[in-house]
């Protein structure tokens, strides 16, 4: 698949046979699907808050220096684009319990697929309000996750069966990561590692 998230959210699954007779390799998948994917919500992320300033119910709008913004922008990125990577890698990982199969592609491939609703979500990045982007984020993580269920068995080869509890599993491991990632936040945020909320 080259990036054409117009593709995945006009065709959805029916996308998924024609992308599993696709052969790339696992660099090709990276560079031609992943990092567009893990550049634009940090693109996004820069504009708006350049802009607007992010709204979370402080006071007043958070505004940042163009040099912070870059950097929080770039560490972003790279979260992105470690965390697609790495869920592909777990995804190949668990595949031997689910007999699926083990071509790392495959499985960046699925991931690019799956993470391209949230991608096109993160367009609300442009209005930074708090409300505005949870609102946005709800309908794309349903779509990514009917992708995830009805891709996964077609692109990684396994009876459908054992695609619902791969799919399942991953959900599982997403969720604890996120709740994981918003305790850090948390601690880090009250000891001071975090922006002047004026509350």
């Amino acid at each position: 698949m080259i990036f054409v998230p117009v593709d995945v959210l006009v065709q959805g699954s029916r996308l998924f046979p024609r992308l599993s007779e696709e052969t790339a390799s696992a660099g090709v998948v990276i560079a031609k699907d992943i990092l567009p994917l893990a550049l634009l919500p940090p693109i996004f992320l820069y504009i708006g808050s350049t802009l607007l300033g992010w709204e979370i119910g402080a006071e007043h709008a958070i505004r940042m220096s163009p040099n912070i913004l870059f950097l929080v922008s770039l560490c972003y990125f790279s979260a992105l684009l470690f965390g697609l990577i790495g869920l592909a890698i777990l995804l190949r990982w668990m595949a031997p319990t689910y007999d699926a199969s083990l071509e790392l592609s495959r499985h960046l491939t699925l991931v690019a697929t799956v993470a391209t609703p949230m991608v096109v979500g993160s367009i609300a990045h442009l209005y930074p309000h708090v409300f505005v982007n949870m609102l946005s984020i709800i309908p794309v993580l349903i779509w990514s996750m009917f992708l995830l269920y009805r891709g996964l068995p077609i692109l990684l080869q396994t009876t459908p069966q054992q695609g619902m509890l791969m799919a399942s599993s991953l959900i599982g491991i997403v969720l604890v990561a996120a709740v994981t990632l918003l305790g850090i936040t948390v601690v880090l945020w009250t000891h001071g590692f975090g922006p002047s909320l004026g509350l």
